[in-house]
């Protein structure tokens, strides 16, 4: 087999197997996925998977359309709606789950700690509520951290790996059940243990994971449930459920169903259109209110009243009436929120800065030893975050009038958000009258936290507000990373607010700003935070704008999160393309930069090529599946000059022979086909054309126009038989011998082939073979027999597979001329997985992967391009 031998060696040199580690240039190591230890620099893996978003049209694809009909494409599509409409409510039935018991949780231990500490600080026992309060902590944290053990990817929020997935790459686990279990039961006990995490980024994966597995009606953890549905059972539906479930995720954490929408979109979907944008608006909408139904009737008692959006409610910003120089923001105010837009995109950089080291640390130090010590890190980052809170609130705050009036709306909602803020105050260690600020803030849930810098009327110290952005700050960096399912929406949010709420009391302090509304300043600051952080802008926009319900704050929020991801990206990137890069996932941006298009397909495609003829042994297909790690292989014939004499000794050779001829077409054959068809049309003028057209055209044999061809490109090399594997003492000129492409075939599917049999013997034609349907093709998605736990002793090696029914013949390629942007906007746009370059003889030249157009790997061929002219 050509082209075998030459990827089992660069296999090999990938694995190291070398006794002694080569030095290697920085180009080498981006085409080989190690790591550069100079910059310490993470480069993308080869291990990973792209998904398959383009039909494969083959036989059994094509027999599957031609029984479509309008009414049954109706059907689909009707189905495809009620399972969009299920995956929204089960989204927001997992969002409740959470919330409920998050919140009984946290008033479990907030109420027994509280209790203790007004007791212990006249008794002077407050080392045994700290010692309560570590309790609860420590055992929840333990909790969550044996759940991450159990499923290593439900650690941290999970967008990196909805972003990888929605991008094309198949990270392994992230959608499976039991993912989703841990997860959800995990954030559960991350939050409920003081941990600076968020609920609302874990949720997103959630949806996503709910989306995935609800359509496929089965799922690997639970094998003996399965249902006979034989609807969306590829990559192409399964990715667009998981668009969906991404954004049921964010509606329900944020009430925001349109920007949960706008999230799916700007986040990866690379393959858009609009009849998807429907659908994913329609399951966010579900999500989110179905949430708001059972929150609303759980929490108020009045069924069907719709009062609580989200997980994660903002509040309504308003002025008091009895203040008539207030308003929320002025145009003098924008000036203030660019400054401190460019204050949080700093801010943001160096919270990703600091978080990537650690992630490097933890990398180098704590992941390869044994899993008990991801434990003890989750416990030790737990220990100190409660001691750390407790302390603080004791011995930094400071102890604030409270206020006498109260911001009250007419609405039930407004109601309940200004009982939450006056209810939420800690009067820990301060006289009657008093709050404790410090408290307030630590000793809450963090969306109480939240609301009382938004919202509170008594005002926070200056000092206070450092000091807790500063802690906050650091935690929150050290925490996201550890072995505990954890969101960074809600601390980011929180400590964002902090620093906005400092900037009101400054400049209404010190500068004698009267008129400034410090919850505006809150929220501006808490959206410049997170945008440095996140580096999203039009989802974040939305979000932020539907979570207050004020659409008059859409302006500074925009402008805001523009300059801070402007201001953050002169630095590095957001925290979860770090976080992406991290773990070595090809993610492919939205666009090439403006100089690789000095290169071209020719230059960054893969020549090496292994392949596959259309009819080939099994003993061949077995030894190629089984010594290479391919994931597709091209369909050739090769170009022989004496095919007649190849034809007369082996069935074989005669049948690929065949099959090249069958498949050449040309003009002269075309028009004749399509006179063929003329002769039936009811002009007699134009039948009398195509006879005459017929006659004076000289009989040429299909074998005399091949031969024809084949004589203007022969070269003579060794005969080659398609069971045979190409010898090491060959040329560079034998290896890489002309060939000719008729299309792509996936490693699932020639396992597929191999596990039933589907093969013929060299006496018998490969009319006789067995035929797979299209169901039976699809029937082990999404998980595919491995060719290594097959025991393929009943098959007869010297058997043939004729592989031309289930390639697909069509796939997109490109010319090795095609430059850089075009090849890398084709892959994208489409969701390919491969891309054949083929030349204008029709020969395969290449092929084009998703490991060929990182923007690492173009660098290193734009620096070998610069260094060759």
């Amino acid at each position: 087999m050509a082209g075998c031998r030459g990827s089992l060696c660069c296999c090999c040199r990938w694995c190291c197997c070398c006794g002694e580690r080569e030095t290697r240039t920085p180009e080498e190591l981006t085409i080989l996925g190690e790591t550069q230890e100079e910059e310490d620099e993470i480069l993308p893996r080869k291990d990973y998977e792209s998904l398959d978003y383009d039909r494969c049209i083959n036989d059994p694809y094509l027999e599957v359309l031609e029984t479509m009909d309008n009414k049954k494409g109706r059907r689909y599509e009707a189905v495809k709606w009620m399972v969009v409409f299920a995956i929204g409510v089960c989204t927001g039935l997992v969002g409740l789950f959470v919330d409920f018991f998050v919140r009984l949780f946290t008033q479990l231990k907030f109420g027994v700690v509280q209790t203790s500490v007004e007791e212990c600080s006249q008794k002077g026992c407050l080392a045994l509520s700290l010692l309560e309060l570590l309790g609860f902590n420590l055992t929840f944290v333990f909790l969550a951290s044996l759940l991450v053990l159990i499923e290593p990817v439900a650690a941290g929020s999970g967008i990196p790996e909805v972003k990888c997935y929605l991008n094309g790459v198949k990270v392994p686990g992230i959608v499976r059940l039991r993912t989703l279990l841990c997860k959800v039961l995990g954030v559960l006990f991350s939050v409920a243990g003081g941990l600076f995490v968020g609920k609302e980024g874990p949720m997103i994966h959630s949806g996503s994971v709910v989306g995935a597995g609800l359509p496929q009606f089965q799922s690997i953890s639970l094998r003996k449930i399965q249902f006979n549905f034989p609807y969306f059972r590829s990559d192409r539906d399964k990715r667009d459920f998981v668009s969906a479930g991404a954004a049921a995720g964010v509606a329900a954490a944020f009430g925001a169903p349109i920007g949960g929408t706008l999230f799916s979109l700007e986040e990866g979907s690379s393959f858009w259109n609009q009849g998807l944008t429907w659908k994913v608006l329609f399951c966010s909408m579900s999500a989110t209110f179905t949430l708001n139904f059972f929150r609303s009737g759980i929490q108020f008692g009045s069924w069907g009243s719709f009062q609580l959006p989200g997980l994660l409610n903002f509040g309504e910003f308003k002025c008091s009436d009895s203040d008539k120089k207030c308003h929320l923001w002025t145009a003098m105010d924008l000036g203030f929120f660019v400054v401190m837009g460019v204050i949080g995109g700093l801010l943001g950089a160096t919270f990703n800065c600091l978080n990537k080291r650690l992630a490097k640390y933890r990398m180098r130090n704590v992941h390869p030893k044994p899993k008990l010590v991801r434990v003890l890190e989750s416990l030790l980052v737990s220990l100190v975050t409660t001691v750390v809170v407790f302390v603080a609130s004791m011995v930094l705050g400071e102890c604030r009038q409270m206020s006498s009036s109260s911001q009250i709306g007419n609405d039930s909602f407004q109601l309940q958000v200004t009982e939450d803020v006056n209810s939420s105050i800690k009067t820990f260690f301060c006289p009657n009258d008093t709050y404790n600020d410090m408290a307030t803030l630590f000793f809450n849930p963090q969306e109480s936290a939240i609301l009382q810098l938004f919202h509170q009327d008594g005002t926070f110290s200056p000092i206070t507000l450092a000091l807790f952005f500063i802690l906050y700050f650091l935690l929150a960096c050290w925490t996201y990373g550890v072995s505990v399912p954890s969101g960074l929406f809600v601390p980011s949010l929180l400590c964002g607010a902090a620093f906005g709420r400092l900037v009101a009391n400054v400049l209404k302090s010190y500068i004698g700003l009267g008129h400034i509304y410090s919850g505006t300043f809150a929220l501006i600051g808490a959206a410049a935070f997170l945008g440095g952080v996140v580096r999203m802008t039009i989802s974040l926009t939305v979000i932020l704008i539907e979570s207050t319900n004020e659409i008059t704050y859409g302006l500074p929020i925009m402008v805001t999160l523009m300059v801070a991801k402007w201001t953050g990206d002169f630095f590095n990137k957001g925290i979860y393309d770090i976080h992406v890069g991290l773990r070595g996932v090809p993610l492919l941006e939205w666009e090439t930069e403006v100089e690789m298009d000095k290169l071209r397909a020719s230059d960054i495609m893969e020549p090496n090529l292994t392949y596959v003829y259309p009819h080939t042994r099994i003993q061949s297909l077995v030894s190629i599946l089984r010594t290479t790690v391919h994931h597709a292989f091209p369909v050739v014939t090769e170009n022989r000059g004496n095919e007649k004499e190849f034809m007369k000794g082996n069935q074989l050779i005669s049948n690929n022979i065949k099959f090249k001829k069958s498949s050449i077409l040309t003009r002269a054959g075309e028009q004749r086909k399509r006179s063929q068809s003329m002769k039936s049309y009811p002009s007699s003028e134009l039948r009398n054309m195509c006879d005459e057209h017929i006659a004076s055209e000289e009989p040429a044999e299909k074998e005399d126009l091949l031969q024809q061809m084949l004589e203007r490109r022969y070269t003579p090399y060794p005969n080659l038989y398609p069971d045979q594997s190409p010898s090491e003492d060959w040329t560079m000129e034998e290896r890489f011998r002309p060939l000719t492409f008729h299309g792509l075939i996936l490693r699932s599917q020639l396992v597929t082939l191999l596990v039933r049999g589907v093969c013929y013997s060299e006496s018998q034609s490969s009319a006789s073979q067995p035929r797979l349907s299209y169901a039976e093709m699809a029937e082990d998605y999404p998980r595919y027999p491995d060719i290594h736990d097959l025991d393929l002793t009943l098959l007869n090696p010297r058997m043939i597979v004729d592989v031309t029914p289930y390639m697909n013949p069509s796939p997109f390629t490109v010319s090795p001329n095609t430059h850089v942007s075009q090849v890398f906007n084709l892959f994208r746009t489409m969701g390919l997985r491969h891309l054949p370059v083929v030349n204008a003889v029709g020969e395969i030249v290449g092929i084009v992967t998703r490991h060929n157009l990182t923007s690492e790997f173009l660098q290193a061929r734009l620096r070998q391009h610069y260094q060759t002219i």
